[in-house]
């Protein structure tokens, strides 16, 4: 292999390697975002429940309900946008693999290319070497 292939396989392998980390990152990210979700879920059943057994946290109930909406709201939004960023960084991720199989398919295009055409050498030179011989 050609230096010029190994060192653009060597950029494209260290380019997805670097958005393997990005995409795992932003998916732990999802992940915690999700996780609010489910504890603020959590924590408005408890609330209820308490509303239920406590008159004064019932009369509490509504407000403690208002601001959860707000921060259920917040954190979705925050899950759509990170699922945003990782469908791009997964699209991103794709096209890396794409460029780096390429690079490979033509470097082993150029190594296939180079031991046909020294092949070919070998065969004319010992063409040649049989017709001296021949004539000789």
């Amino acid at each position: 292999m050609t230096a010029w292939a190994q060192s653009l396989i060597r950029i494209s392998n260290y380019e997805v390697e670097t958005l393997q980390k990005r995409l795992a990152e932003i998916t732990a990210r999802r992940a915690s975002a999700e996780m609010r979700i489910a504890v603020l879920e959590a924590e408005a059943e408890i609330e209820q429940a308490r509303a239920r057994d406590n008159a004064e946290a019932a009369l509490l109930l509504q407000a403690y309900l208002n601001g959860w909406k707000v921060r259920r709201s917040a954190a979705l939004a925050d899950v759509v946008e990170i699922e945003a960023e990782e469908e791009g960084a997964r699209d991103a991720l794709t096209g890396a693999f794409e460029e780096l199989k390429k690079f490979e398919h033509v470097a082993e295009t150029t190594r296939l290319n180079r031991l046909i055409a020294a092949g070919k050498r070998e065969t004319a030179a010992f063409d040649e070497l049989g017709l001296r011989r021949r004539a000789g």
